[in-house]
């Protein structure tokens, strides 16, 4: 049975905006989803009716503040079937999640001589911080090659990972292209020579069910404005003979036990990995974001966000102009036009009402293996798009090389 797309929509204040002068087609998903009713409520019930701090104060709101806090973290644990809550980590988002693990496992269990290994698919957040745990720890960083497909090759993976290999980090989902990536295999393979693993899930998590129990990955890092919830939230997940060895990233309060002058003990995890006032209000808000997406009928809106990605893409490869970039599976779409500018055909489509991304989206080394010195134009999905959004931008690039 096909979704009610009109009826979701309506729960999206931001889609009924008009944007110069057209009804707005929000296709920039994969840099932050919009966000439901019952996730803005979240946030305005939270500052509004409670507004304390969590955990510590022994007054009625605090006591309403921190429960509803620890209630979203266990929703977000069941969300991605994590076995405890304990293994939560409240992060401002995705990129500070990877820092975390990059600062307590990559600067304090790496050497000399040690390998990580990442995929030319990756984001920034999943790169920058392990250059530099090479640079501090005299680890080596090496990356596994694309195919002439573009896609993350798994034999050379193979080749790769060896008895030096000690940490995989990596996407679960391109960013860039959509592309799913086969981490159960990496993380198995990787995990036969003792690695410890991380999986960058910022792009999977809004649109497919996550298992990190099934994926057996050590951590597993998403942010809550790719999955409908608010900014500045995140979570890491990790396992807890990790949490429990690794050592705080962030000190100060809220992550102690007892301090003196001489000594300080640190608060179990998940804890010990959040110093200072955390934004209460995102998780709450996050946690509503969780109900929302569990509320509704899952595998119908998987379908139907994949039959519009393939809609999307069939349309784009009917246009002589056009060159689809890899072979996008899930969320996003890259391409690029035929001696156009991709800034210059984005700002034709603004002008008809349709939000899309142009340049390297943050995945510039991607973009210099792939030879597109300009990077590219990306339309991603989220479930709540139509047939329509796909219809408009489509009719959008028709009417933009008319004006080329």
């Amino acid at each position: 049975m096909a979704p009610d797309i009109l009826t979701l929509r309506r729960d999206f204040p931001t889609l009924a905006q008009i944007v110069n002068g057209h009804p707005l087609v929000y296709l920039d998903n994969a840099a932050t989803t919009q966000k439901p009713q019952a996730v803005l409520d979240a946030l305005n019930h939270y500052y509004r009716d409670t507004n304390a701090n969590v955990h510590r104060a022994s007054h009625a709101l605090s006591g309403q503040a921190t429960r509803a806090f620890e209630q979203a973290r266990e929703k977000v644990a069941r969300f991605i079937r994590a076995p405890s809550a304990q293994e939560i980590v409240w992060t401002r988002g995705t990129t500070e999640a990877i820092n975390l693990v990059a600062y307590s496992v990559g600067r304090h269990f790496l050497k000399a001589g040690d390998e990580i290994l990442i995929s030319t698919l990756e984001h920034h957040a999943n790169i920058v911080p392990w250059q530099q745990v090479a640079t501090t720890t005299g680890a080596v960083l090496k990356v596994i090659p694309l195919t002439a497909e573009a896609e993350l090759d798994l034999e050379a993976a193979r080749e790769l990972i060896t008895s030096r290999t000690r940490l995989l980090a990596v996407g679960h989902v391109s960013n860039a292209l959509g592309q799913v990536n086969p981490v159960t295999e990496l993380i198995a393979l990787a995990k036969a020579v003792g690695a410890v693993t991380l999986v960058d899930g910022a792009q999977a998590v809004g649109h497919f069910p996550v298992d990190v129990q099934t994926l057996d990955c050590d951590f597993y890092a998403f942010s809550g404005h790719k999955m409908f919830g608010p900014t500045g939230i995140g979570v890491l997940y990790g396992k807890t003979e990790w949490l429990e060895k690794m050592p705080p990233w962030q000190t100060g309060g809220e992550m102690i036990k007892t301090v003196s002058f001489e000594h300080t003990d640190f608060a179990a995890p998940p804890f010990k990995f959040e110093a200072g006032t955390p934004n209460i209000a995102g998780a709450i808000a996050l946690g509503a974001a969780v109900d929302y997406l569990q509320e509704q009928n899952q595998t119908t809106l998987q379908r139907h966000e994949h039959e519009l990605l393939q809609r999307l893409v069939e349309g784009l490869n009917s246009m002589s102009d056009i060159r689809v970039i890899g072979r996008p599976q899930a969320g996003a779409v890259s391409f690029v036009m035929d001696e156009v500018h991709p800034q210059d055909l984005a700002t034709l489509l603004d002008m008809q009402g349709i939000a899309v991304r142009t340049g390297h989206h943050c995945a510039m080394p991607l973009m210099q293996a792939l030879g597109l010195k300009n990077g590219t134009v990306r339309a991603s999905l989220a479930f709540y798009n139509s047939a329509d959004d796909v219809a408009a931008l489509l009719a959008g690039i028709d009417k933009a090389r008319e004006l080329l």
